[in-house]
């Protein structure tokens, strides 16, 4: 078969490496002229399933190589004494399997695994797309037509795939309240393996170093109106609105906000499909399903997704009628349990009251006196992004075509 992948980031690139496996030849075209590697973008977490995915692809000595080496996190906390405790400790309930990683190098690691085997287009999108009884005809935004045996929309929150064949995003699209703002910075404050949070009502700002020495990421996720991801300048507004009697560092922060090439402002938001294939097309990770931006584990989700789909298509001799279905009753469990994450998760990561900012701070300072299993349980989000994953079975050997 010819595969069509919208998408280079995660799941694109995972799917892509399977296909091939498989005996199929795969194109992935992606609308960025040119793949976001480096530290670029925000961590991600690998939990538990993914990591797997990952040591079957046999990039787990990558990954693990370019994983965030975080030493301590401290809670700045104005006029009163910071908080500080050890990272492993407040990530000690994440997952027994968890690697935290910028999706940067995630994304730099998977390209170069598949870049030998599998078609690159950048700077393309996909325009037009008509299926027929022998396939797929795409038409995409250089003016190029081809046909495709089957299309695979992995091309995130906004997915041009999803508005071509489900409609406009508003049908879909579940905005939870929040919203995440990511940029660097110069590295002023002298982080050293540190990671740095001041919380406010509504609002929650962190720093953390990555592995450009002198290079610091902002993270600051906000209460507020959803914002126009396409309207970059009304973002940077939106931001300095959000953020215009915030005290600590945040406005010299924001002094480097017109400047950072890498500014990123997005809702947290859901999409919630019945179903997520029609006909010869289906949809992979955010563009699908996915807790939503930085509640945790949409990248995982994502990795597992498209290795499950090329295991289904696998098993089903590639008749996608059969692997379609199968693919979506092995992630239903998993992407119901993501659709309860967000908000959960989002209640606890911006506080909403005085009292919330306060209570936070308490339980930091008490974190590192209890016991192992406490600390596990206290950091767990209630097993949300880690949870949601363990019930998807992973084929295994999958199966491949000699």
């Amino acid at each position: 078969m010819h595969v069509l992948i919208s998408g280079a980031s995660v799941a694109g690139p995972v799917l892509a490496y399977w296909l091939h496996r498989n005996g199929h030849q795969v194109t992935v075209v992606e609308r960025t002229p040119e793949l976001r590697v480096g530290d670029g973008g925000q961590a991600v977490d690998l939990l538990g399933p993914a990591v797997e995915v990952i040591a079957r692809m046999g990039l787990l000595p990558q990954v693990e190589a370019a994983r965030t080496t975080t030493g301590t996190m401290t809670l700045i906390r104005p006029g009163r004494p910071d908080v500080t405790i050890d990272a492993a400790q407040l990530l000690a309930g994440v997952s027994d399997r968890h690697i935290e990683i910028m999706r940067g190098d995630l994304a730099q690691i998977l390209f170069d695994a598949t870049r030998d085997d599998v078609t690159y287009t950048f700077g393309t999108t996909i325009e037009r797309l008509l299926e027929h009884a022998d396939g797929v005809d795409a038409t995409f935004s250089d003016g190029t037509t081809a046909t495709f045996d089957l299309v695979v929309g992995a091309d995130g929150l906004h997915s041009g795939v999803r508005r071509l064949v489900f409609g406009p995003e508003e049908g879909y699209s579940h905005y939870l309240g929040g919203c995440l703002a990511v940029f660097s910075v110069p590295d002023f404050i002298g982080l050293d393996g540190r990671v740095l949070g001041y919380n406010t009502v509504d609002r929650a700002v962190a720093l953390y170093p990555t592995r450009t020495p002198g290079r610091t990421r902002v993270v600051i996720l906000f209460r507020g109106p959803q914002p126009d991801h396409r309207d970059q300048a009304a973002q940077r507004r939106l931001l300095r609105t959000v953020c215009a009697d915030l005290g600590w560092e945040v406005p010299q922060l924001l002094e480097h906000l017109d400047t950072a090439d890498d500014f990123y402002l997005d809702s947290i938001s859901q999409i919630r499909l019945p179903s997520w294939s029609r006909g010869r097309i289906t949809l992979a990770g955010d563009a699908g399903y996915g807790p939503g931006p930085a509640v945790g584990g949409g990248s995982s989700l994502a990795i597992v997704g498209a290795y499950v789909l090329a295991s289904e298509l696998a098993a089903a001799g590639d008749e996608y009628a059969v692997a379609f279905p199968a693919y979506e009753r092995a992630l239903a469990e998993a992407v119901a349990a993501s659709r309860t994450i967000g908000p959960s998760v989002l209640a606890t990561l911006i506080p909403r009251s005085d009292l919330q900012v306060w209570t936070m701070a308490q339980a930091m300072r008490l974190l590192p006196r209890l016991p192992g299993f406490l600390q596990r349980k206290l950091t767990s989000f209630g097993g949300g992004p880690a949870a949601m994953l363990n019930g998807v079975d992973l084929r295994d050997p999958l199966v491949l075509r000699t």
